[in-house]
């Protein structure tokens, strides 16, 4: 019997034509959990440090290779000058605009912070925020314009 029998194969085909809001949705969902999970690590005061895969010349025979290296997470929190920990929500460089004029959440304590992470991620996930997305979205790519 072949190995192939154990599988059950269907005619599929992937659709190459995703909505440019389910891209950008599911690109600020990824980056959401990579908060929640830099946000418990702190709370637990460990040390969160994701992987991606780098290709690596290297110098002396000039043979390219896969490298996995340690991804830079940049906190999407600060502490304010009243002591409250304010987490604003990014896509890219842009802060998003939660509401008219506001772009950040005041959160107190770490439990606050990571609720607060999970409360965006369902409203991203509801698509209650695609057109803040879409502004911020709209204006980073205006910076790469000449």
């Amino acid at each position: 019997m072949s190995a192939l029998a154990g599988l059950k194969l269907v005619a599929a085909k992937r659709n190459p034509n995703v909505a440019p809001v389910l891209q950008r949705r599911t690109k600020l969902l990824k980056k959401i959990a990579e908060q929640i999970e830099l946000a418990k690590a702190r709370k637990e005061r460990r040390q969160y440090a994701p992987t991606r895969m780098r290709n690596v010349k290297d110098a002396e025979t000039g043979v390219t290779r896969a490298v996995e290296m340690p991804k830079r997470v940049r906190e999407w929190w600060w502490i304010a000058e009243n002591g409250k920990t304010c987490l604003a929500l990014r896509y890219g460089t842009k802060a998003v605009e939660l509401a008219k004029g506001k772009t950040a959440v005041e959160v107190g304590t770490g439990d606050e912070l990571i609720a607060a992470l999970e409360v965006l991620e369902r409203a991203v996930e509801a698509g209650e925020l695609d057109s803040q997305i879409e502004t911020a979205s709209a204006t980073l790519r205006a910076g790469f314009k000449r």
